[in-house]
């Protein structure tokens, strides 16, 4: 600061001149000065004088200043004195206090300085893309005034910097980082600097929210408190705002990320009556509007609807609905969460069905429309709340015609409760359309007029409300008591609402106009309305009361002689006239307030004077005026045929009827076919890996294949190559040498078979001779009879066995002929081993150069596949040879086990035979001794064994008399 003096000295002498000068210095120092120390103190200098003296310290330095920024890059000091400079130079952010009357004046002037200052400045991009560069110094004293600086830009001369940062590399990436700081000043002030930067700018708001902004933002909001949060989470939310509004990408990505859900805490506010600070309920204000940006009716339908629907799942409507229940709540908050509710519901049935079930927390309790709607008819209640509840009420009814029916059905005498213990909302709509309050006259017939909105059923059913005016008196239906309230003049908000009801309740339903038309009083009334010159105030009625005619004629269907349509018109011609009538009927859309419904669904007026058309209502005339006036001019002639192009338009409709019921019908069988394709994509997948493990069987057997040329070339041998032949195909060693013992087996019992038949044939040699040596003839004869008997038997068993054993033999032969095709066939594979072993040696050391290589490997690819080929088939053979093996096993195993049970019964024949021999030895004692005893001479037993024996020599001689014998 010395040296600030020093340069300073003498300002008593001219205060204006010596600034100036002193300025001039600073400028020279900070221009040819070569010490650092000195250019530093010279713009410290500039930066205190800055403030005071803006003019000349902006003309004279800011050159010098950019100069600094861009050749003392190294000194954070004189950078962010520089910046600080330049601040002070650009912004318009005042100070010093003014006086009343020059306020208004050094206002302007600032800001006319700030915009020539920083047009100057951006003239060379070239500045703005250093600044950007210096906002990635980590110094705290060059970051925060680079951030305060080019927010000061941004709010200057906004769309020109965000064009130039916009094209600059990485512009957007490196504000972002500012979010990211621990330093809560530069994050708090680079939310700032956000928000100017992507005010009305789609190009960078989208770069801003891809740059993962929604993620840093939501999680400031939660580290603040939420609702709860400071400064900081309004300006997140400001900031929130500008990149959700209007810009249907990042609403959808905003959804898509799942940010939808993380706002639900914000609004867990509770019922307490104290708490509600002025910044929580402006960070909730800033909330709610947060939650419409992205259900607005402005959206895309398809876009908006997703969006109601993560909000019913994820409990946000619930949340909300608490807070509208809730005790406590500020008024401007709670008129704000009813017309957020609204649009979360506005045409979504899931969202309407909830909130036609919401209870308000009361004893008993009560729905919570009901008690909406007796806030609405309530004169005492604010006048932006009422709105807000109208607006609510048209949501939930908006595309609902459960919830239109619901609201009707209150009015008709079969739901009404007789006992008068609960307030209904049809009774409400009907004491608020009869009050005496004009708002709540016009509230309650828009609010009804909505539960006809296209729905014809309701129209028609609302023709059965019968109201009970006077005690004594009849009932009088509803749209009689509507006429008879516009025939005694009251008021024009009264009358406007009772018209736009009437018109609407009238439309696109022919049965209600001929109820309308069936008094009579009614069409009088119009046409005087109409034909009367009135001030400007009336001309909004007489234009209403023209289209309510020109409805009542163009959904006429004829039914009423004296009201037919063109009777009607002969009635306007004469009483109005065709043209004073069509210009009674285009009041209402030159009414200054119409264009202004029209705009947005939302019923937003400064003041209840204001409240005259419904926006639902504006889009009916929009529909209604040309064709009512093309009625009024149209001929009867034209009017028939009117009819019949109605009637082949029904026609028309039908067949596109037919036909919709067609397509509906071919997209039952698309979605059919759909699923048959899903199927059988399933199938080919199924088939695909099929294939694929085919192929990895192929490559074992290529490895199987591969391993038997190995083992082929080792083993020489006729018994290894038969062996490894045989398990190749697929017997193993061991079954063939089990097969061999069973033959060996079967040999042994063949052979054991014929000693046993040899040791029979002996004893019935010994019983032949002992039969002839006996003298008993009748004993003799009857042994011969029985050994005869057995004899046969004997030969019997004896041609059984020998057609097993033929049987058997024929199995081993056939068995032996395998084991030759078997050898045979491992023969082959070991002469095709050897020959590709030749071709192998032989393409190895021809191959000389690249192509020989590629040849040799093509050609060795195809003779694989062809390998790989011929072993499937060989592999399929060899099953079919082993399948046959199999069988003939389990045949010879059947024959083997018969065999067993035969030599079984054998053993048992042979057992009984001997058993037969010993009786008939017994008897041959016995007769011996009966004949020695009777004195005959009988021989002895060595003499019997001795010729026995002889005559066993006999036959041993000539063994073929005894197969002749047998």
């Amino acid at each position: 600061m010395n040296f600030l003096r020093g340069v300073m000295g003498g300002q008593s002498a001219g205060p204006q001149h010596t600034e100036a000068e002193t300025i001039q210095k600073l400028c020279d120092r900070v221009a040819s000065s070569t010490l650092l120390d000195d250019r530093r103190n010279a713009v410290r200098a500039l930066k205190s004088l800055s403030k005071k003296y803006r003019l000349e310290v902006g003309i004279q330095a800011m050159e010098h200043l950019i100069h600094v920024l861009q050749t003392d890059r190294s000194d954070s000091e004189i950078i962010g004195y520089a910046l600080d400079t330049l601040y002070n130079i650009i912004s318009n952010d005042e100070e010093e206090e003014v006086d009343d009357v020059e306020e208004e004046n050094s206002t302007r002037q600032s800001e006319d300085l700030g915009s020539q200052f920083t047009e100057i400045f951006i003239k060379q991009q070239e500045n703005v893309t250093l600044l950007l560069s210096l906002l990635e110094e980590f110094d705290f004293h060059v970051r925060w005034p680079g951030v305060k600086l080019l927010t000061s830009l941004l709010k200057q001369l906004g769309p020109q910097v965000q064009q130039i940062i916009l094209v600059s590399p990485m512009g957007v990436s490196r504000l972002m980082d500012l979010l990211a700081d621990s330093r809560e000043v530069i994050r708090n002030d680079g939310v700032l600097l956000l928000q100017a930067l992507t005010r009305s700018n789609g190009a960078i708001q989208k770069i801003v929210a891809f740059e993962n902004a929604f993620e840093r933002l939501l999680d400031i909001i939660s580290e603040e408190g939420n609702s709860d949060g400071g400064i900081v989470v309004e300006d997140c939310l400001i900031l929130l705002q500008n990149l959700l509004k209007n810009n249907n990408s990042n609403q959808n990505f905003f959804k898509e990320g799942s940010y939808i859900q993380r706002m639900k805490p914000w609004f867990e506010v509770g019922d307490e009556n104290s708490g509600w600070s002025a910044q929580k309920v402006t960070n909730l204000h800033l909330m709610l509007q947060l939650v419409r940006v992205l259900v607005s009716p402005t959206n895309p339908p398809g876009a908006t609807s997703s969006c109601q629907k993560a909000m019913f799942q994820c409990g946000l409507l619930q949340q909300l609905c608490t807070i509208l229940m809730a005790t406590g709540v500020p008024a401007d908050i709670l008129t704000e969460t009813i017309n957020t509710v609204s649009e979360v519901i506005r045409g979504y049935q899931v969202n309407q069905d909830y909130f036609a079930s919401v209870n308000a927390p009361s004893n008993p309790p009560r729905p919570a429309i009901v008690v909406l709607l007796m806030s609405m008819v309530n004169e005492r209640q604010p006048f932006v709340l009422r709105c807000a509840v109208l607006y609510c009420f048209q949501c939930f009814l908006y595309k609902n015609q459960k919830g239109q029916g619901e609201i009707v059905s209150t009015l008709l005498p079969s739901t009404i409760d007789a006992t008068g213990n609960s307030v209904s909302a049809g009774q409400l709509l009907c004491g608020g359309l009869f009050s005496t309050d004009s708002l709540s006259n016009w509230c309650a017939a828009v609010a009804l007029a909505h539960a006809l909105q296209e729905n014809a059923t309701q129209k028609e059913q609302l023709l059965r409300v019968q109201l009970a005016t006077s005690i004594g008196n009849p009932p009088v239906s509803l749209l009689q008591q509507c006429t008879n309230i516009l025939s005694q003049g009251s008021k024009i908000q009264t009358r406007v609402g009772l018209l736009m009801l009437l018109c609407t309740w009238l439309s696109n339903c022919p049965i209600a106009v001929t109820h309308f038309l069936h008094n009579s009083a009614n069409v009088p009334f119009l046409t005087g309305q109409i034909a009367e010159n009135l001030g400007e105030e009336e001309q909004l009625v007489q234009g209403l009361c023209a289209l309510l005619l020109g409805i009542s004629i163009y959904f006429n269907d004829n039914s009423l002689e004296s009201y037919k349509k063109e009777k009607l018109k002969q009635l306007i011609e004469k009483r109005i006239g065709k043209e004073n009538f069509i210009e009674k009927l285009g009041f209402i859309s030159k009414h200054e307030l119409y264009s202004r419904a029209s705009q947005k669904p939302q019923p937003n007026f400064p003041s209840p004077e204001y409240m005259i058309f419904d926006h639902e209502f504006t889009k009916l005339v929009k529909e209604l005026e040309g064709v009512i006036t093309k009625a009024i001019y149209k001929s009867s002639e034209e009017d028939k045929k009117e009819e019949e192009v109605k009637k082949t338009l029904e026609q028309h409709d039908n067949i596109v009827t037919h036909y919709k019921n067609m397509i509906r019908e071919q997209d039952l069988q698309l979605e059919e076919l759909k699923q048959q394709v899903s199927t059988l994509k399933c199938q080919n997948e199924q088939l695909q890996t099929a294939v694929t493990q085919q192929v990895s069987q192929i490559q074992q057997h290529k490895d199987q294949y591969n391993l038997l040329k190995i083992q082929l070339g080792k083993d020489n041998q006729h018994q290894g190559s038969y062996s490894e032949g045989a398990q190749m195909n697929g017997v193993q060693p061991e079954e063939i040498g089990r097969l061999r013992e069973e033959i060996e087996e079967l040999k042994n019992n063949q052979e054991l078979l014929q000693s046993k038949l040899t040791e029979k044939d002996s004893v019935i040699e010994n019983l032949k001779s002992s039969q002839t040596s006996g003298t008993n003839e009748q004993s003799s004869a009857i042994v011969s009879a029985r050994d005869s008997e057995q004899v046969a038997e004997l030969k019997q068993e004896l041609a059984t066995l020998k057609s097993q054993l033929n049987s058997q033999s024929v199995e081993i032969t056939k068995l032996q002929t395998e084991k030759q095709e078997l050898l045979q066939k491992t023969e082959v594979f070991a002469k095709s081993v050897e020959v590709q072993g030749e071709t192998e040696t032989v393409i190895a050391t021809k191959t000389t150069d690249v192509e020989g290589r590629l040849s040799a490997l093509l050609q060795e690819t195809k003779e694989l596949k062809n390998e790989i080929k011929a072993l499937s088939e060989e592999r399929t053979a060899i099953k079919e040879q082993l399948d046959s093996s199999n069988s003939t096993i389990a045949i010879l195993q059947t024959e083997k086990d018969k065999l067993e049970l035969e030599i079984t019964d054998s053993k048992k024949e042979q057992d009984d035979l001997l058993v037969l021999l010993a009786d008939q030895d017994q008897k041959i004692l016995s007769l011996k001794n009966k004949l020695k005893d009777l004195g005959h001479p009988v021989e002895e037993e060595d003499e019997l064994e001795s010729g026995d024996q002889e005559d066993e020599d006999d036959e041993s001689e000539d063994p073929g008399k005894d197969l002749d014998h047998i």
